[in-house]
């Protein structure tokens, strides 16, 4: 038998081909441009994600037997309104996870219909890259639009409807809408009702690892795949790389580097964070999970290195910076080139150099930029052990982990080791998991990554560095609060 996991990014659609042993026999990778209308604002044609999967699915089966493909499943961004009419048609470019266009939206949730009961009903507080917000923010200002909703989907749950004409969403993805009773698993007839919309207009909910269909006659004849190919119903996107690096059950910890960064905690139990710094969301492996969220980490690192200094060679970037410059760069960046989610929720944050003189050199800024995004992580880190969470180490997934430097630094301002897995796939690895269980190779998740996932290679931290971060990240966490005001009226 053959798996398909797809992994449905930010900037491209990336699509696995696994057999029922989890070995990686295929992968390919199709980019798509993001829309920016203002400053702010992030939307994409969620037809793009179609035409990519199509595409790339085709590219993927090149050379094997499509008809032994058993399972797809999905692992993708999170939050994105999708809104589909009547007719299943899409009504406007789907608003991202990385939008800030609801501060006012937010603000209202948030303060007129509380904190407090936000949790109470969600688990969480409203964050702008947060689905509900964004419905508002159609009621408020496209009403034509607004009116027109048939159907509210979230990325991944669009793909899994084109495949099987089901509208369906799993529990981990749906928690980050803050319209689901995250406790309960279920719909929040209350946050509907605060949205102005109906259950009708959300999709049947489902476990990351359940089959939702199968393929339609048409989709499997336009794909090259049999009508029996089963779909599940896969996961958000950090709850699949978390199923892909075994961060299942209780206490386990996985950092992921993409264009977001995510600490990630899995467990058994039901937890809130009383301050709400950190998310609450149900697991891919029927669990739940704490999460903490930047919007811009890998992506400040490209940012800087294609936009400011025209290079898209990273490693040769980095390769002036060495050993004794760790732990002693006199340059921070702050990493909140989009505004900031975890853990202080503030849309108007932005991204600042602070410490240059006149012998500031390239590479300081470049180490600066790696350091800020990993002291920003640390943020989350520290907020979860204010909860009593004991975290002795972590896996690590996504693409900035390539950099073997940025692994270093992070190992040692977390001071704990990190684990590489040995297949590093990140959500599309995840997907072919659930995808796994849903087709009954595994009797549930934590079985299946018990025998599919393993340790390749642990960076640990050196004591010495440990201590040099310490202080440096000490510096680092002064310089927001003393920017917090400005950030508001430079807005």
């Amino acid at each position: 038998m053959l798996f398909i996991g797809i992994d449905l990014g930010t900037s491209s659609t990336k699509l696995l081909l696994s057999d029922e042993k989890g070995n990686i026999l295929n992968t390919v990778s199709n980019d798509y441009p993001l829309i920016f209308p203002h400053p702010g604002w992030a939307e994409q044609e969620p037809e793009l994600w179609w035409k990519a999967c199509e595409k790339g699915i085709h590219e993927l089966l090149k050379g094997f037997d499509a008809s032994d493909v058993a399972g797809i499943g999905s692992g993708g961004q999170m939050h994105g309104l999708v809104a589909l009419d009547a007719d299943d048609n899409v009504i406007r470019p789907a608003i991202l996870w990385n939008d800030g266009r609801t501060y006012k939206e937010v603000e209202y949730l948030n303060g007129v219909i509380g904190k407090n009961r936000l949790s109470e009903l969600t688990a969480n507080i409203a964050f702008a890259g947060f689905t509900a917000p964004k419905i508002l923010w159609m009621k408020n200002n496209e009403p034509e639009n607004f009116r027109r909703i048939s159907k509210i989907m979230l990325p991944k749950d669009y793909i899994n409807y084109r495949l099987t004409g089901v509208h369906c969403c799993d529990y981990s993805d749906a928690s980050g809408m803050l319209l689901l009773d995250v406790k309960n698993r279920k719909w929040s007839r209350e946050m509907l009702e605060i949205c102005s919309i109906t259950e009708n207009q959300m999709p049947k909910l489902f476990e990351s690892f359940d089959v939702v269909g199968t393929l339609r006659p048409d989709v499997a004849e336009l794909l090259g795949l049999p009508k029996t190919v089963k779909v599940v119903a896969g996961a958000g996107d950090n709850a699949a790389a978390a199923v892909g690096t075994a961060t299942v059950g209780e206490g386990k910890c996985n950092i992921s580097l993409g264009t977001s960064g995510t600490v990630f905690i899995s467990s058994d139990h039901f937890g809130v964070d009383p301050n709400n710094a950190l998310h609450s969301f149900a697991h891919a492996d029927g669990g739940f999970h704490i999460m903490g969220c930047m919007l811009s980490a890998a992506s400040c690192n490209k940012w800087f290195c294609e936009d400011i200094l025209g290079s898209r060679d990273y490693a040769e970037l980095q390769e002036g910076i060495g050993e004794k410059n760790l732990g002693r760069n006199h340059v921070f960046f702050l990493p909140y080139l989009m505004g900031e989610r975890s853990p202080i929720n503030d849309t108007n944050a932005r991204g600042t150099f602070t410490g240059i003189t006149m012998d500031t050199s390239r590479n300081d800024m470049v180490q600066a930029v790696l350091e800020g995004v990993s002291f920003a992580i640390r943020d989350s880190f520290e907020v979860a052990r204010s909860l009593g969470l004991r975290i002795d180490r972590s896996k690590i997934c996504g693409g900035g982990f390539k950099s073997p430097l940025w692994k270093k630094i992070f190992a040692n301002v977390l001071g704990i080791p990190l684990d590489m897995m040995k297949t590093e796939q990140g959500p599309g690895y995840g997907a072919v998991i659930l995808a796994m269980v849903g087709c009954g190779l595994y009797p549930d998740v934590q079985s299946a990554t018990d025998e599919l996932v393993s340790v390749s290679s642990t960076v640990q931290p050196d004591p010495e560095l440990v201590k040099l971060y310490q202080e440096r990240y000490e510096q680092f966490r002064q310089i927001y609060p003393s920017m917090k005001e400005l950030f508001s009226k430079l807005s």
